[in-house]
């Protein structure tokens, strides 16, 4: 696997990271670097770690971790994505604004979804290791860099909404969760 192969891979992990930052930074609005660092930082680190535990799978247990995948990414991001549906819905007027999704547990249940591709990858490295090293670190890092903008950018939108956009960011979230299910069940 080329250089050209690991970043391409890269961006196409990073773009769920990129699209959940994003539905997050709408729902923040406003910009306070500790949170996004956070979240970028998390982001980065699974993203960058699931493809060695995939790839330690991939040693043995290939067959299991791809029935699995895709259901522990839907129920993950329908639960989150349900979650900041209802509590945008259910907030009051007296609250002060921020994201329901900012706190580490719930950091930390989306970037393990949204890194569930990248474990699945890792099990491809299993016949070229020779690279595994680098596109762990590629990986890493550019879904950190992604996580970053997308965050900035929905605050920057989220802004200029006067409606309760945090609906948007569970939609976001749940169709995230359905597109990597059904990526996995109409591939079998």
């Amino acid at each position: 696997m080329d250089l050209i192969t690991i970043i391409l891979l890269a961006v196409a992990l990073a773009m769920d990271c990129f699209a959940v930052s994003l539905a997050n930074g709408i729902a923040l609005k406003q910009f306070r670097l500790s949170p996004v660092l956070k979240m970028a930082f998390l982001f980065g680190l699974f993203q960058g770690m699931m493809p060695v535990f995939g790839w330690l799978l991939g040693l043995g247990f290939k067959s299991i971790v791809e029935q699995w995948d895709h259901w522990i990414a839907l129920i993950i991001l329908v639960c989150l994505g349900g979650k900041m549906i209802y509590e945008s819905l259910t907030e009051k007027e007296d609250e002060v604004e921020s994201s329901p999704a900012l706190g580490w547990k719930s950091l930390v249940f989306l970037a393990i979804a949204t890194s569930i591709d990248a474990l699945a990858t890792g099990l491809m490295f299993v016949s070229c290791s020779e690279v595994f090293l680098l596109a762990v670190i590629i990986i890493g890092v550019v879904s950190f860099i992604f996580s970053f903008a997308g965050n900035s950018l929905g605050i920057f939108f989220g802004k200029r909404f006067n409606f309760k956009v945090e609906i948007l960011g569970g939609i976001v979230l749940i169709g995230i969760g359905i597109k990597i299910f059904l990526e996995h069940t109409l591939d079998c």
